[in-house]
């Protein structure tokens, strides 16, 4: 390859060191012929420790990025013969079997947070992050995007890529309130109380309650009106990750009390009161969970756009969503896999990467923002809410067995040739996917 002169690099900024920030900058690390920066608020890496599920379409993006070992090293997964079981749904009040949902050759593919976050790191090169960078503005020019950090410092650039979460500041830039409201993030209506409870505790509580201790290690789903609580194992299966859930449908937009943060500290007594009639399996997770944090789940509206000019915002900045189909972190993964395989196209130049950015909103927009929607929608299914459906729990049976497919059957290289077909590119090396 002929060495490309330094004034002739690509150059990329990066806002935000999250799980899709740092796959992206890795990703493009990979080539020599760009200039690639990442700037994170924090004072390190460092990500909630909670476990994270990625579904079949999540693992593809992984393996498409090169991260396949790293992941593989942490990830968990449910135990023979269970393995192609992504949930098993239950019955609220006493715990009955209702279906399973299943994800052959994938199952309810897991990760705490922080670890997956610490092995992607791994792979990144020296040099490319800088920490304590939170952006507080942006600006562009007909060549150039600089980003404006807080500590006095900034970044120019060809272009500026917002991976910096749902409370972005980069949005603010492609989407101006003046111009289009706002648009930021909103409270879905639910909470979640979440804790993390070590397995061999979980299985004697389960087993002290006259309950299956196999419910620990197998991916659960308990469903009821406006409630719903999870388990799945995390840390090689040495801890389960708990989440339970509360959604406030007595008003269609419900608003947090003024002043109340996102997550907070809450009693046992609290969460244990909210599920008060729920059956054995319930009782005895919830009653391991001895300090639990309650969490305001928050989501952005869909998003009319995600590029304006030489800046693209993606991930948790572009389309929040709730969990409800383990999907916020795969959609991020998704874009990150799709931007780094056109940026690092040879097609791709410092005189077409605006269209480029086109070419990658027109590819990702519609899908990401139905997979915001539906998330929201599972979130109703799950509390017996859905329309049509409410607690007929035979049809929301029939329902759970395939509503993912459309999510997990997709395969990001699909977005990248589409892409490539946007902006006329009939050949080209997809760098990023070796």
């Amino acid at each position: 390859m002929v060495p490309i002169p330094q004034q002739e690099r690509l150059s990329i900024g990066i806002v935000g060191g999250g799980i899709g920030g740092v796959a992206f900058a890795v990703a493009l690390s990979r080539v020599p012929g760009l200039d690639v920066q990442l700037f994170e608020a924090a004072p390190q890496f460092s990500e909630i420790g909670a476990g994270v599920s990625f579904g079949p379409n999540a693992v593809r993006a992984i393996q498409r990025l090169g991260l396949e070992r790293s992941y593989r090293r942490i990830a968990d997964a449910s135990p023979a013969p269970y393995e192609d079981v992504w949930f098993e749904w239950r019955r609220w009040q006493d715990d009955a079997y209702l279906t399973a949902t299943l994800a052959p050759g994938c199952g309810q593919s897991s990760v705490h947070r922080a670890d997956f976050l610490d092995a992607i790191v791994a792979n990144l090169p020296e040099g490319i992050a800088h920490f304590g960078k939170r952006c507080i503005e942006v600006q562009q020019d007909d060549n150039r995007a600089t980003a404006r950090f807080d500590d006095g410092t900034s970044f120019t650039g060809d272009i500026l890529i917002g991976f910096d979460g749902i409370k972005s500041a980069v949005r603010e830039h492609v989407l101006p309130p003046a111009q289009y409201g706002d648009l930021g993030p909103f409270w879905s209506g639910t909470y979640a109380y979440r804790g993390m409870i070590p397995t061999t505790r979980l299985e004697a509580a389960l087993e002290a309650r006259g309950a299956d201790k196999r419910l620990a290690l197998v991916p659960q789903m308990y469903l009821g009106p406006d409630r719903h609580l999870l388990t799945f194992p995390v840390k090689q299966s040495e801890l389960i990750n708990v989440v339970a859930f509360i959604t406030d449908r007595s008003t269609p937009n419900p608003r947090l009390p003024e002043g109340e943060e996102w997550v907070k500290a809450v009693t046992q007594q609290e969460m244990l009161e909210v599920f008060a009639g729920w059956g054995t399996a319930s009782q005895a997770i919830l009653a391991c969970i001895p300090e639990p944090t309650r969490w305001a789940l928050h989501e952005l509206p869909e998003l009319p756009r995600y590029h304006f000019e030489r800046v693209l915002i993606v991930g948790d900045a572009a389309h929040a969503m709730v969990p409800h189909q383990g999907a916020g972190a795969g959609q991020a993964l998704e874009d990150a896999y799709v931007l780094a395989s056109l940026l690092t196209d040879q097609a791709c130049t410092r005189q077409n990467v605006q269209q480029v950015l086109a070419a990658f909103e027109s590819v990702r927009l519609e899908r990401t923002c139905k997979v915001q929607r539906t998330s929201h929608q599972a979130g109703d299914l799950y509390e017996y809410s859905a329309p049509g459906i409410g607690d007929d729990e035979a049809r929301l049976a029939i329902d759970l067995e395939t509503r993912f497919d459309w999510l997990w059957n997709h395969d990001p290289q699909d977005d990248v040739a589409a892409a490539r077909v946007r902006l006329g590119w009939e050949t080209g090396s997809l760098t990023a996917s070796a």
